[in-house]
């Protein structure tokens, strides 16, 4: 058996794919298929259940360190920083300066001109066409926060989504499911902050454990991972399900779920039936989803807006 280190992976996966630029997760699926040994061994560890999760650890260990290494031991080895998420690719001419510097500054400051707002429909639009999910944004400004101050603290998320399991299915299994106890859609909770810092990093992966507790997949959402967090996000998303999504706004389609959520195979309806009584735009996600388990009906003008 070969004694490949995660740096020597860095380096020869990228020498061998020249002309692309990959994401870590990327790198980490290109690792299983490459290093099948060293892989074999690592999937002994009893943390890792699947080749999912495998692969969401193998990403977080590619940033940090790993990468530093693999630079000064390989100066052809290079990054792209901004816009988030990272991506590392080889350069063969490293001495030449790199004409996509200019670019990624200029994201990079249109990246800071935006608000939290302002990521809400480009959230949508990916989750939408990328994903196949149909979206409501909660306003929590429209809540009648009966509860008094503070009383709805964390109670809301940013984004919801129903995902319609049936859509191709026939009309035969449709009605059969509808009018039995098998489910025929998933409900989804998005939670959105600009960027994850070390010292944000609980207090908004906390958050979205609240406001995402009733649905079946929980995700915190972000433009941007600072240093260092990947590891605390790692431990933390495999104590509470949450996912996390990373969202590029310079290339929306390039936007990646880092770490999987954990499904959670029931709605807990006493949670949805809070947030409803305190919110009229989670209310009329609610009554949409009924629709849909009723008559399989999706009206376009009441989704992704």
């Amino acid at each position: 058996m070969s004694n490949k280190t995660r740096v020597d992976m860095i380096i020869e996966t990228l020498r061998d794919h020249k002309g692309e630029k990959l994401t870590a997760r990327e790198l980490a699926k290109l690792f299983l298929e490459r290093y099948p040994a060293e892989m074999a061994e690592k999937m002994k560890n009893p943390n890792y259940a699947n080749d999912e999760e495998l692969i969401a650890q193998l990403a977080a260990e590619v940033g940090g360190q790993r990468t530093r290494r693999a630079k000064e031991k390989c100066i052809n080895i290079k990054t792209r920083e901004k816009p988030r998420p990272r991506l590392y690719y080889w350069e063969d001419n490293p001495e030449e300066e790199d004409v996509n510097a200019l670019d990624d500054e200029l994201h990079e400051a249109e990246e800071l001109k935006l608000k939290e707002h302002d990521l809400y429909p480009i959230l949508i639009e990916f989750l939408n066409k990328d994903m196949g999910l149909y979206c409501h944004r909660i306003d929590e400004k429209t809540s009648k926060n009966s509860q008094g101050a503070g009383g709805n603290h964390w109670l809301h998320p940013d984004i919801v989504a129903m995902e319609p399991l049936d859509k191709s299915w026939s009309q035969a299994v449709k009605t059969c499911v509808r009018f039995g106890n098998d489910k025929s859609v998933r409900l989804w909770s998005f939670e959105v902050k600009k960027e994850l810092t070390r010292s944000n990093v609980r207090k908004c992966f906390f958050q979205a454990v609240s406001n995402s507790s009733w649905a079946n997949f929980g995700y915190l959402v972000a433009t941007g991972i600072s240093d260092g967090v990947e590891p605390e996000l790692q431990m933390l998303c495999s104590l509470h399900g949450i996912g996390i999504l990373l969202l590029d706004v310079g290339d929306l389609y390039n936007s990646q779920i880092l770490i999987p959520a954990k499904e959670k195979s029931d709605i807990d309806w006493v949670s949805a039936n809070r947030i409803v009584e305190e919110n009229p735009d989670f209310m009329n996600y609610i009554k949409q989803v009924g629709i849909y388990h009723q008559t399989g009906e999706l009206i376009p003008s009441v989704w992704n807006k």
